[in-house]
């Protein structure tokens, strides 16, 4: 009996020990799976996501997209890269729908810009710094300025000519690369200018969209305008019943598609949908949209749109009154007619300027301001029908903003020295 016994508990601590091992043995292989992934998460994976989300991002990623687009444009044979862009299907046309990469990427991808876009606009009237006089004056008086002035110096240059419905291109501020140098420029560039910056180019953003809503549609084609009035009042009768969701989204591609055919730019759909959001709800949908519209909807518009073939004749092809007008009003007139705005506020005591903001750091924020490109590269598309005259308008525009990035922050770099 007692033998048995014993020969029992023998047996229980063998397998206790078995047991013991396997479990050990299992532990010790799951630390040296995690060991490298851990090793790749903290090392690889969290920096590439956090500089993702870094504002500084997508100002290189839209740089880098527009050389690599302009070379192959000026490097491939039989230009196939730049008729890649324009590849047709004509059944989509017969079904009133986008029917070229081109206009896939122009009228319906950016629709969602602009639905990122007019989400930000909501949020910052509502809870932002356009969300009182007091903190919306300055930006509200700059951006006004900084559209006004870039367009009259262009009708100066332009005015009579075949090139007068292009004034809306100096109008824009490229919220993305504008913040993106100044978030380079780090402690140089307070935190209050930035936030200026943003509002100031939020502003810009809606100017340039009313611009493109009245001046640069189409014929009005009455029946598919009061079918986007009438899905607009039934996602507003739907928010009061039930939770913003995907029946809403659904109706959204309803509204785009009347849009689109309606005479009004189908971008605008992006807007309009936008201020259907419920406030509650637009820090969700921005962080769902903000990835795919920053890395793959504006990369995909600078390859598409910058695929430009240089005229043989070079520089000489720029000097124009278009060209003049657009690098003028971008570079020049950004910068004047903010700081112009921001001096009349500050001087009748309407507003002062940002916490710790001097004027020479403000003139900085205001060359950076002459950043166009996206929004501004957008116009050009709409403003001209002949295919050179939206290239020239181009170029135009990458120049002024060239020169409003180098300039603007080699003006900040060496004002900072020297106050």
């Amino acid at each position: 009996m007692y033998e048995q016994i014993n020969v029992f508990y023998k047996i229980q601590f063998l397998i206790h020990i078995v047991l013991y091992k396997v479990q050990y043995t299992i532990i010790s292989i799951l630390n040296l799976i995690s060991m490298p992934l851990s090793f790749l998460k903290r090392n690889f994976i969290n920096p590439v996501l956090e500089w993702l989300y870094d504002s500084r991002a997508i100002g290189i990623i839209l740089l880098s997209c527009t050389c690599i687009s302009l070379l192959l444009s000026n490097i491939s044979t039989e230009n196939w890269y730049t008729h890649l862009w324009h590849i047709e299907c004509k059944m989509l046309a017969a079904w009133h729908l986008p029917y070229s990469i081109h206009m896939w990427i122009n009228d319906g991808l950016m629709t969602l810009f602009f639905f990122l876009a007019g989400m930000e606009i909501k949020r910052e009237i509502k809870i932002g710094e356009l969300s009182s006089i007091k903190k919306a004056i300055m930006p509200i008086g700059a951006a006004i300025g900084g559209m006004i002035v870039p367009a009259v110096l262009f009708l100066l240059f332009n005015k009579g000519t075949i090139f007068a419905g292009g004034w809306g291109i100096p109008m824009a501020t490229d919220i993305a690369f504008s913040l993106g140098i100044a978030s380079l420029l780090g402690k140089k560039v307070p935190i209050s200018a930035k936030i200026f910056l943003t509002a100031l180019a939020i502003i810009d953003d809606l100017g340039a969209i009313l611009v493109i809503a009245l001046f640069y549609g189409g014929a009005i084609q009455l029946t598919y305008l009061l079918l986007s009035a009438a899905i607009i009042f039934l996602i507003i009768m739907m928010n009061k019943t039930m939770r913003f969701g995907w029946p809403q989204c659904l109706l959204g591609l309803a509204l785009w598609f009347c849009m689109y055919n309606s005479g009004i730019h189908a971008t605008l759909a992006g807007i309009v949908f936008a201020f259907l959001v419920p406030t509650k709800q637009l820090t969700d949908y921005e962080h769902k949209v903000h990835p795919v519209v920053n890395f793959i909807i504006l990369p995909l518009f600078a390859f598409a749109n910058t695929a430009i073939v240089f005229p043989q004749q070079g520089l000489q092809t720029l000097n124009n009154t278009l060209s003049w007008g657009i690098i003028i009003g971008l570079f020049i007139g950004k910068p004047l007619g903010i700081i112009s705005a921001c001096w009349v506020l500050v001087k009748n005591k309407i507003a002062v300027l940002p916490y710790k903001t001097n004027w020479s750091t403000l003139i900085g924020v205001g060359i950076l301001a002459g950043i166009g490109f996206t929004m501004s590269i957008f116009i050009s598309t709409l403003a001209f029908a002949a295919t050179t005259t939206k290239d020239i308008a181009k170029i135009a525009v990458l120049i002024a903003s060239l020169l409003a990035m180098v300039i603007g922050y080699a003006w900040i770099v060496l004002t900072d020295k020297k106050t």
